[in-house]
């Protein structure tokens, strides 16, 4: 049986969009049908078997979108495989170390039943738009802290796990 999967993302300044597609990537040269979508415009997730949603860190929330998305889709949700990320760290604590969820991402992860939320680092460019980010690129706090190596691992293990989990859905 072929999977489908769904990796949706909130995005502002398009760092998360890039890990999700990074991730979608992975997920396809694994063999499963894979789209990448922002989140704001997925209307159904019944198609897909597995779905991954993301989020971008703004000032200690999960974006708006990846929130509404795991409250509007709740309950078809949780009858499926879900993953749940962030991005956003703009130092390397990401890579050091798990990252508890911030509060909207933990809600999500209890109300869907997710099998695992992670955070990776983020990214803030010198295009950033919002004054929130102005205001950090001029305190020097810009700068790339994906590690794209961590993100593909992650993507690995779900695609290993959607493995194992064959056996159970025949």
């Amino acid at each position: 049986m072929t999977r489908t999967a769904l990796v949706a993302y909130g995005t502002t300044n398009g760092s998360t969009a890039e890990i999700a597609r990074y991730i979608g990537s992975v997920l396809q040269d694994r063999g499963i049908r894979t789209e990448v979508r922002p989140a704001a415009e997925v209307r159904d997730v019944g198609p897909y078997d597995v779905v991954v949603l993301g989020g971008a860190l703004y000032s200690g929330r999960w974006h708006r979108d990846a929130r509404r998305f795991s409250r509007r889709h709740r309950r078809a949700l949780a009858e499926r495989p879900v993953w749940l990320f962030s991005s956003g760290p703009l130092d390397h604590s990401a890579s050091r170390g798990d990252i508890a969820p911030v509060p909207g991402a933990r809600r999500a992860a209890r109300r869907l039943g997710a099998e695992e939320h992670v955070t990776f680092g983020g990214r803030l460019s010198p295009q950033a738009r919002g004054r929130v980010a102005r205001m950090m690129l001029e305190d020097g706090r810009g700068g790339d802290f994906r590690d794209f190596r961590c993100i593909a691992a992650w993507a690995e293990r779900i695609a290993a796990d959607l493995v194992a989990l064959e056996p159970e859905r025949r």
